[in-house]
């Protein structure tokens, strides 16, 4: 197992790497650079930037290297020798953004936490949810809640989350009067953490929630519903049921335990649909 990790950590690495190189090639592809873009922009609005400025500018941050060297730089920062100056992805400095003229670190800040935060509770709730609908599907084949619960899953998967998201959008504001324009009231923006604050993230955060979370929650119950049922007409159920063993009993600890895998193996495809889908849900 030992010798396992460390041969997948050694093909992680060069991988990782790779991904980097081709990033790093996307955002130097369009021609120019953020000064020059900028510079158009000001230019355009009838405003102008000191040459000398520029020039300090472009310096400063590198941008009259070659390309290597900025990767270099972008990825593993500045060196004197074998002692770390500055900045580095690999050492968590993700830049300075020249928009916001802050650490991109800071601008990232609480956007990255709150993202994290829908991600584990949209986790949360399509486990918590499909696991027992999906069991009581399974062991109720064909009863009137099993097909009002499939009927439901259908809709989940068909319906587009944006969709559901304006749908939400409307009758929150209607009935509950909480206005969704971001993940808290307008005045918590930018102030530091508190319970009032975190008050107002709950009360705001269940929507987003429902809306990433019924997509994964309806192909979750399918998934396990149809894994159940597979296990359900096996020969060491029948045998099971034969010698007397009690249904939860027999039911907990066999083909139940088995079933479980999509809840262990989804998780590698769950984070990053969460992630990507919570984008488009904001």
């Amino acid at each position: 197992m030992l010798r396992y990790l460390i041969q997948r950590v050694l093909v992680m690495v060069p991988t990782l790497l790779v991904i980097s190189m081709l990033v790093f090639a996307i955002i130097q592809a369009p021609p120019g650079d953020f000064l020059e873009t900028m510079m158009a922009e000001m230019q355009s609005r009838g405003e102008n930037m000191d040459q000398d400025k520029m020039d300090f500018l472009r310096k400063t941050y590198g941008l009259d290297e070659p390309v290597y060297v900025q990767y270099v730089h972008w990825m593993f920062g500045r060196w004197e020798g074998f002692e770390h100056k500055s900045g580095g992805l690999l050492f968590g400095d993700l830049g300075y953004s020249f928009e916001h003229n802050l650490p991109v670190s800071e601008v990232v800040g609480d956007r990255l936490m709150l993202t994290v935060i829908v991600s584990l509770a949209s986790i949360l709730f399509v486990w918590i949810v499909s696991f027992p609908i999906a069991v009581y599907s399974a062991t109720h084949q064909y009863s009137v809640f099993d097909y009002i619960f499939t009927f439901l899953g259908y809709i989940g998967l068909a319906t587009p989350s944006f969709l559901i998201a304006l749908v939400l959008l409307y009758f929150v504001n209607i009935y509950f009067g909480t206005s969704i324009g971001g993940m808290m009231d307008a005045a918590y923006v930018g102030q530091p953490w508190s319970l009032a604050k975190v008050a107002s993230v709950l009360e705001h955060m269940w929507i987003p929630v429902l809306v990433i979370g019924l997509p994964g929650t309806a192909g979750m119950i399918r998934r396990l519903r149809a894994n159940l049922l597979d296990e359900l007409n096996k020969q060491y159920v029948t045998t099971g049921r034969a010698k007397g063993l009690p249904p939860l009993k027999l039911l907990v600890r066999y083909p139940l335990r088995v079933s479980l895998n999509p809840f262990i193996a989804d998780i590698g495809s769950l984070l990053p649909e969460l992630i990507s889908g919570s984008v488009i849900v904001s």
